[in-house]
C-alpha cells in the first residue's frame, strides 16, 4: 500500500504495460475534480482550438448543440436554435471515444497532426446521405432531419429531437450505416408531416410536440422537453408506435392547456409547478433535472415525477421558486462595494446566478449546468439540496463574476449541451463550432501558469523626480501631498531636510507597515527620484493614478512621469518559439537540467509538457517550475492548451489540468537577475573597440552620392542602376575598410554600417566621423553619433562597478521575439547555428526614456529560443544606476529592466 500525499490509501502495482499505467492513472483521475478556468484537454470538430472552419465533414462540425454518450459512443446533434452557423441538419455518431478517438488523459501523444488533441472522426451520419452534405429536406421523411437540437441514448436505442419538424425520432437500435431510417416518430402521426394538430395550434394534445429541444432516456422511460408548449412529457415506456400519447406532463396542469408559444409574449409567472420554454431534461436515475430557459433556472425533482404538474423541489439560479430574473445578482450575490451615492454594487454574475441556461447533467455525484447566457459551465461538487446554491467551479471563465467569452482553449461561447463518459466532460460550444473535452485532475496549474521565462511578470512603473531652488536645502514646514490611487500621503519638511532625506522619508511612508495596496516605492538618490512599481502584474497596473502637490510658494519642485503608472503588460501572452516558465506544485520529483550542448529533450526527469498535444522541448524541470519552449508550429493559432504529464518513481502517472495559452505574433521579454521589479538586466558590454554607426535609408536613384567621412578622410559611393540600400551599404563598407584607423561591417540584416576602431581600448574613443549625401539625394545617410565611443571589455557584465556609458553599444538577451526571417536553421528545441536572422516584426527600444538604436536583433548562435539584441544608447543619457530599458514589437512592450549608466561629462 502506498500512502499518497493527500492522505488517501492507494493500491499501486508495478506497471509494466501502457494499459496498466493508464489504469493506474485513471484511479487518480476518478478521485479528482475540476478547476475554475481550466482549459479543455481536447476538442472535437475542428483542426485547432481557434480554427472555426465553416462546413461539414466527418471531422468538421457546424454549430452543434445536443450531445449524448453511451457504450463508448458519442452522439452529436449538428444544429442549433440560437442563430449560430452553419446548421448542418444532421446527427453524427462517434464510436470508440474514451481512450480511442479521444486519448486517455495520461496517454503519451505522438506528433502526427498539427494538433494531436484536436480529434474525432464520425463513423455514421444521420439525416444526410454523406458527411459532406447539409441539405434541408422538405417535406420530412423517415431519414431526414430539420434542425435537430438534442440526442439521447441508453446504448440500445437512439432518440433525436427533430426540432423544426416538431417531432422526436426513435431508432430501435444504434445505427451503423449512414442515413438509416428511423423506426418511430413522436409528435406526429406519420414520418411525412411536421405540422401542429388541429386548427387551434396553441392548444396541444397528449401526443403533439412544438419545437422540442430536449430528450432523455432513463431506465426504460422517455423524457422530452416540449419547448414551445412549455412542458416536459414523460413516457413510462419507450414508445414502439408513431404518435403515441405521453403518460405524464410537467409544467402544465394537463395535456390540453393552451399556451403562448412566443416567449417574448408569454406572461407566465414562475412557480414550482410551471415551465417557460424548457430546453433540456435529464436524469441520474434518482432525480430529474429540467432546464427552464425562460425562467432562468434549473429545476430539480428529488424523485422521478409520476403525476401531472408535479412541483419541483429545488430551483438553481434563483433564490426561490417564484423568481425568474436573469443573473439575479441582488438576491444571490455578495455586495462588491458602494457607489458614490452609497448604493450597493453587485457583479454582473456570480456562482449562484444563471442567464438562459441550456442544459443540466448529473453523474450521480456532481451536477453540471451549461449556463449559455453567461458563456460558462457551472460545476456543483454535489447535487444541490436547496434553491439558490452556488457552484464550486466554473468552466469557460476565470471567475464567476466576469464574462470573457472567446475562442480560447479555456473559453466557451453559449455552451448548449453536455455528456459525461466517467472521465471526460463533453461540452458543445456552438458559436466556436467545436466540442470541448474537459477532464478533472488532482494536479492543477494556476490560470497564468505559462509565462515568458525572461519577463515572468511585466509590472507598470512610474516615478516622481524632485528638485529645489535652494541648492539642496529645503525650508521648513513645506507640506507635500503624494496621492497614489485613492490613498494620500502627507509630509511636512523639518529642519535639516534635504532632497535625499525627503525622497527617503516619502518612500518610508509609502512602504510603512503592509505598504501601499497598489505600489511599492524605491528611492533613486542619484536622480533625486522615487520609482513606483505596481504590486499587481500586467495591464491593471497601468490604471494606478499618481500625483503630487507641492506648496506654490515653496522651494520644492516635483515632476511625475505621467498621470498613471505605465508599462504593465501581460507576460502570459506568448509568441511561438518563446522559452516559457510553467509554475505549479509537485510538477516533478526532482530537479533536472537539459545538457548544455545538445538539443532539448521532450522528456526530462519523467516530465512531459504538451502544448496542443505537441510535446514541448524541456530545458529544466523542478517540483515548482518547468522551463520549456513553445513550438513554432503553433504560429497559426491564437490559443493553445498546455498541461504537464509526470511519470512518478512508483509507476503512477499524474496529469495536470490544462491551462490556455494566448498565442500572439511576438511579446518580448528581457532576461534579468532575480529581485524586485524592475530587475537588473543581464546586459553586457559589446565591444573592446570604440564603435559608431551610419544608417542607410531612403530610396535608390542612380547618380546620387553617399559619403562617409572619417576625420578628414572621405569615402564616397555613386549609386548605380540596380542598386539597393543593401548594396549601397556594402559598397560603403568596402570603401571605408581602406581607412587606417576605422573598420566597417554590416549591422546584421539592417541597412546600417557599423564602424569600429582598429585598435582596442580607449585609444579609439573620440575618432570623429560623419555622413552626407548630395543635395536632392533620395538615399539618406545618418550618423548616429559624431565620434567613435565607449571602448570597453567585450562580453563583460554591466555592473555598478563597470557601468555602461552614454553612446555605448550594449547587449541584452531576450526571448519571445516571434518568427524569424530567414527561417533557415530555426527549429523547435534545436540549437541555432545560423544564418543570421531577424524577427519578422521590427524591434525598437528605449533606454532612460530615450530611443536606443537597435543595431541587431536575432537568435543567438548555439542557443535555443534565445535572442541577443544590440542597443546603441543615447549619447546624452545622464548618470543613473537604475536606467530603465525596454524593447518593443508592435504593441507589445517587454518587462522593464535596469542598467547602471555613468556619464563622465557633468550635466549642464
Amino acid at each position: 500500500m502506498k500512502n499518497l500525499q493527500n492522505g488517501r490509501l492507494f493500491t499501486a502495482m508495478k506497471c509494466l504495460r501502457l494499459s496498466i499505467l493508464l489504469a493506474c492513472a485513471a484511479v487518480l483521475l476518478n478521485a479528482a475534480d475540476f478547476t475554475t478556468g481550466q482549459a479543455a484537454r481536447a476538442l472535437i470538430g475542428q483542426s485547432t482550438f481557434t480554427a472555426q472552419k465553416y462546413g461539414a465533414g466527418s471531422n468538421l462540425l457546424g454549430s452543434a448543440s445536443g450531445l449524448a454518450y453511451a457504450n463508448n459512443t458519442l452522439f452529436v446533434a449538428d444544429a442549433n436554435r440560437v442563430g449560430a452557423e452553419p446548421v448542418n441538419h444532421r446527427v453524427l455518431i462517434f464510436r470508440d471515444v474514451n481512450g480511442g478517438q479521444v486519448p486517455h488523459p495520461a496517454a503519451q501523444l505522438d506528433y502526427t497532426t498539427p494538433c494531436p488533441v484536436c480529434v474525432g472522426s464520425a463513423d455514421v451520419v444521420l439525416g444526410q446521405a454523406d458527411f459532406e452534405k447539409s441539405e434541408l429536406v422538405v417535406p420530412p421523411k423517415n431519414n431526414s432531419l430539420r434542425l435537430p437540437t438534442a440526442v439521447a441514448s441508453d446504448g440500445r436505442i437512439l432518440v433525436v429531437a427533430d426540432t423544426d419538424n416538431n417531432r422526436v425520432l426513435i431508432w430501435n437500435s444504434i445505427p451503423t450505416a449512414n442515413n438509416v431510417q428511423a423506426d418511430v416518430v413522436l409528435g406526429q402521426k406519420s414520418f411525412t408531416t411536421a405540422g401542429l394538430p388541429f386548427q387551434d395550434s396553441n392548444r396541444p394534445t397528449r401526443w403533439s410536440l412544438r419545437g422540442p429541444q430536449g430528450v432523455w432516456v432513463q431506465d426504460g422511460r422517455l423524457f422530452v422537453a416540449d419547448t414551445q408548449n412549455h412542458r416536459v412529457m414523460i413516457w413510462n415506456s419507450i414508445p414502439r408506435e408513431n404518435g403515441k400519447d405521453a403518460d405524464v406532463v410537467l409544467g402544465q396542469p394537463n395535456f390540453e392547456t393552451a399556451i403562448e408559444p412566443d416567449l417574448t409574449q408569454a406572461k407566465v409567472e414562475a412557480k414550482a409547478s410551471n415551465l417557460l420554454n424548457p430546453v433540456a431534461v435529464t436524469s441520474d436515475g434518482q432525480r430529474l433535472y429540467v432546464t427552464d430557459l425562460g425562467h432562468n433556472r434549473v429545476l430539480i425533482w428529488n424523485s422521478i415525477p409520476t403525476q401531472n404538474e408535479q412541483p419541483a423541489d429545488i430551483a438553481l439560479g434563483q433564490p426561490d421558486m417564484t423568481s425568474a430574473e436573469p443573473n439575479n445578482v441582488q438576491a444571490l450575490c455578495e455586495v462588491q462595494g458602494q457607489d458614490e451615492e452609497g448604493n450597493d454594487l453587485y457583479p454582473e454574475s456570480c456562482e449562484r446566478t444563471l442567464s438562459f441556461p441550456r442544459f443540466a447533467l448529473s453523474d450521480g455525484q456532481r451536477l453540471f449546468v451549461a449556463d449559455g447566457g453567461n458563456d460558462r459551465v457551472l460545476i456543483y461538487s454535489r447535487v444541490p439540496t436547496q434553491s439558490g446554491e452556488g457552484a464550486n467551479y466554473v468552466l469557460g471563465q476565470i471567475d464567476p463574476r466576469i464574462n470573457l467569452a472567446s475562442d480560447a482553449a479555456d473559453s466557451l461561447r453559449t455552451p448548449m449541451s453536455m455528456a459525461w463518459d466517467g472521465m471526460n466532460l463533453y461540452v458543445s460550444d456552438a458559436f466556436n463550432r467545436r466540442i470541448m473535452v474537459y477532464s478533472p485532475s488532482d494536479f492543477t496549474l494556476p490560470y497564468t501558469a505559462v509565462r515568458n521565462a525572461a519577463s515572468r511578470e511585466i509590472y507598470a512603473v512610474g516615478s516622481i523626480a524632485f528638485g529645489t531652488s535652494e541648492e539642496d536645502k529645503l525650508t521648513e514646514k513645506q507640506e507635500l501631498t503624494l496621492k497614489i490611487g485613492e490613498k494620500e500621503y502627507k509630509y511636512k519638511t523639518v529642519e535639516g531636510d534635504t532632497i535625499d532625506s525627503l525622497v527617503q522619508k516619502l518612500v518610508d511612508l509609502v512602504n510603512a507597515g503592509e505598504g501601499d495596496p497598489n505600489v511599492f516605492a524605491t528611492p533613486n538618490l542619484v536622480l533625486d527620484a522615487i520609482i513606483f512599481t505596481a504590486r499587481e502584474a500586467g495591464e491593471p497596473g497601468n490604471n494606478i493614478s499618481l500625483s503630487i502637490t507641492t506648496p506654490t510658494d515653496g522651494t520644492i519642485t516635483a515632476t511625475t512621469s505621467g498621470a498613471t503608472l505605465s508599462g504593465g503588460m501581460d507576460a502570459a501572452k506568448i509568441a511561438p518559439g518563446t522559452v516559457v516558465s510553467i509554475v505549479g506544485e509537485n510538477l516533478a520529483e526532482g530537479v533536472f537540467q537539459a545538457s548544455g550542448d545538445r538539443n532539448w529533450p521532450h522528456e526530462l526527469g519523467g516530465v512531459q509538457v504538451y502544448m496542443d498535444g505537441i510535446r514541448a522541448p524541456l530545458q529544466y524541470v523542478s517540483p515548482n517550475q518547468i522551463n520549456a519552449q513553445v513550438p513554432f508550429e503553433v504560429s497559426d493559432v491564437t490559443s493553445i492548451n498546455a498541461y504537464v504529464r509526470t511519470q512518478r518513481s512508483d509507476g503512477l502517472i499524474t496529469v495536470t489540468t490544462p491551462v490556455a495559452v494566448n498565442i500572439v505574433g511576438q511579446n518580448p521579454g528581457i532576461y534579468a537577475f532575480s529581485g524586485a521589479d524592475p530587475r537588473r538586466a543581464v546586459a553586457l558590454h559589446f565591444s573592446s573597440e570604440a564603435m559608431g554607426n551610419v544608417s542607410v535609408d531612403g530610396s535608390v536613384k542612380a547618380g546620387d552620392t553617399a559619403t562617409v567621412t572619417i576625420e578628414d578622410r572621405s569615402y564616397t559611393y555613386t549609386v548605380k542602376e540596380g542598386d539597393t540600400l543593401e548594396s549601397i551599404r556594402d559598397a560603403l563598407i568596402e570603401l571605408i575598410n581602406q581607412d587606417p584607423r576605422v573598420a566597417a561591417y554590416p549591422a546584421g540584416l539592417w541597412t546600417r554600417v557599423r564602424l569600429k576602431a582598429r585598435v582596442p581600448g580607449p585609444e579609439g574613443n573620440g575618432i570623429r566621423y560623419s555622413a552626407s549625401t548630395n543635395e536632392g539625394s533620395q538615399v539618406i545617410l545618418t550618423a548616429t553619433t559624431s565620434e567613435l565611443c565607449c571602448a570597453s571589455e567585450a562580453g563583460a557584465l554591466i555592473t555598478d562597478d563597470n557601468p555602461a556609458l552614454p553612446g555605448e553599444v550594449i547587449v541584452v538577451y531576450a526571448t519571445g521575439l516571434g518568427l524569424m526571417k530567414p527561417a533557415d536553421g530555426v527549429a523547435t528545441g534545436e540549437r541555432f547555428f545560423g544564418p543570421l536572422n531577424q524577427p519578422e516584426e521590427f524591434v525598437s527600444a528605449l533606454a532612460g526614456g530615450k530611443t536606443a538604436n537597435v543595431l541587431f536583433a536575432g537568435m543567438q548562435s548555439g542557443q535555443i529560443g534565445l535572442h541577443e539584441v544590440h542597443l546603441e544608447l543615447n549619447s546624452d543619457l545622464p548618470t543613473n544606476p537604475f536606467t530603465q530599458v525596454t524593447i518593443a514589437q508592435s504593441v507589445y512592450v517587454s518587462n522593464i529592466v535596469t542598467i547602471p549608466v555613468y556619464n563622465p561629462k557633468p550635466s549642464e
